[in-house]
């Protein structure tokens, strides 16, 4: 409080100084200008003279402020136009979430202008074009993309071939995804999205030689690893055309463990069979039904023409005794009995077989059999219901009292 009545006397004794001061020489001031004179004393020119300075000061700060600096109106009208910017490419992608592929495209590429970053307005502006159908602008989106982004050529050419892919267009996938691998090869993406592409051209051999760096880059589950190894081999030996040694050299290929699979097990016999290598086949199903009885390979057995015959039916009647009431290994006897002519015998599989289970095949087997037997009626049965059996999926249809008396 004293200090501030001090500092108030002493701004009142300068204030009374100043004024006497003035009083006892107040000074003269003449301006002419034209016709225009200006009359005053020293001390008033003085006070004008400091408030056009500051008038001066003030309107040179003013246009700076318009024209410069960081809240200048120029910058203030260029943060506007960025912020619509942000906010259209913010509803652009609402809209692509929500799947409003139209809206979102519009929406997107009106966020381009102003937008720092366009990049990824012009990828969902393709994605969006994609989901339309609208192919011509594809190509078209992309290009700006990579003209607003240099650096980000991979991933353009990436999403590109995830879109041929969507639409089962796999050779120019794979023409894109090549020229990818070639500019990133370890890409662990690009690998798996080569797998899809090889998987729609059915070019099983190249994914054979893909399987092993999917699996070090791990881009597939276990399961999903172990479902796209199964399915490669299995279609491989699918369509080895009865080549035998083509046939051998791609079961080599097929992993020991994999090998024992019962579907891949039993393509390579029934290829076996084909080729007429009944011996390897006989091999090969022996092996695997000492590991664990599988049904499906028993079947096969049944159509092994080996050198003894006699020796084949009694490896499967020793099997009958663990399995008595297996209807693959019933239809195998008696086509082994069959082959070994012993008619009866395999009449009285092929019996038993169908009492276990009605199928169309051993229908068919037992009128085949019955045909030779000169029982032509019994035998008639039997095929009209096999080819019942065969077309389950018939329709339920009103028919002549006769013929529904007779079925």
């Amino acid at each position: 409080m004293r200090k501030l009545f001090i500092i108030s006397l002493v701004a009142l004794l300068l204030g009374v100084g100043v004024v006497a001061f003035i009083e006892a020489d107040p000074g003269y001031l003449l301006l002419s200008f034209g016709s225009y004179t200006l009359e005053a004393s020293l001390w008033v020119g003085v006070l004008l003279f400091a408030l056009l300075l500051l008038a001066v000061y003030l309107l040179v700060r003013l246009t700076y402020r318009i024209i410069g600096g960081q809240r200048s109106l120029f910058s203030w009208l260029g943060t506007r136009k960025v912020d619509k910017a942000l906010r259209l490419s913010t509803l652009g992608l609402i809209s692509f979430t929500e799947g409003n592929w139209v809206e979102a495209r519009r929406q997107l590429l009106s966020g381009v202008q102003n937008n720092e970053a366009p990049l990824v307005n012009y990828l969902l502006a393709a994605r969006s074009s994609a989901k339309l159908h609208d192919t011509d602008k594809v190509p078209e989106y992309l290009h700006a993309a990579g003209e607003a982004e240099p650096t980000a050529t991979v991933a353009i050419e990436m999403m590109h071939a995830e879109m041929k892919l969507q639409a089962s267009e796999y050779k120019q996938a794979l023409a894109l995804l090549t020229q990818a691998k070639s500019n990133v090869p370890r890409h662990p993406y690009v690998l798996s999205l080569l797998s899809q592409a090889y998987q729609g051209l059915n070019d099983w051999d190249m994914l054979l030689e893909l399987l092993p760096q999917l699996r070090k880059h791990k881009q597939l589950s276990s399961e999903a690893f172990q479902r796209l190894e199964k399915q490669v081999h299995h279609n491989r030996l699918q369509r080895c055309n009865a080549d035998l040694d083509r046939l051998h050299v791609i079961w080599k290929k097929v992993p020991k463990l994999l090998q024992s699979d019962v579907g891949i097990a039993e393509i390579y016999v029934r290829n076996l069979i084909k080729c007429e290598d009944y011996d390897s086949a006989e091999r090969v199903i022996l092996r695997a039904l000492k590991r664990a009885w599988q049904p499906a390979l028993v079947r096969e057995y049944g159509y092994l023409k080996g050198q003894n015959a006699s020796r084949q039916l009694s490896q499967a009647e020793k099997w009958l005794q663990a399995h008595p009431d297996d209807p693959q290994l019933l239809l195998c006897l008696g086509r082994l009995s069959a082959r070994n002519q012993v008619w009866s015998k395999s009449r009285l599989y092929f019996e038993s077989s169908y009492r276990v289970e009605h199928s169309a095949e051993i229908c068919a087997e037992l009128g085949r059999l019955l045909t030779s037997f000169g029982e032509s009626e019994a035998a008639t049965a039997y095929f009209r219901e096999g080819l019942l059996l065969s077309e389950d999926e018939l329709p339920d249809l009103a028919l002549p009292l006769k013929i529904a008396t007779d079925a």
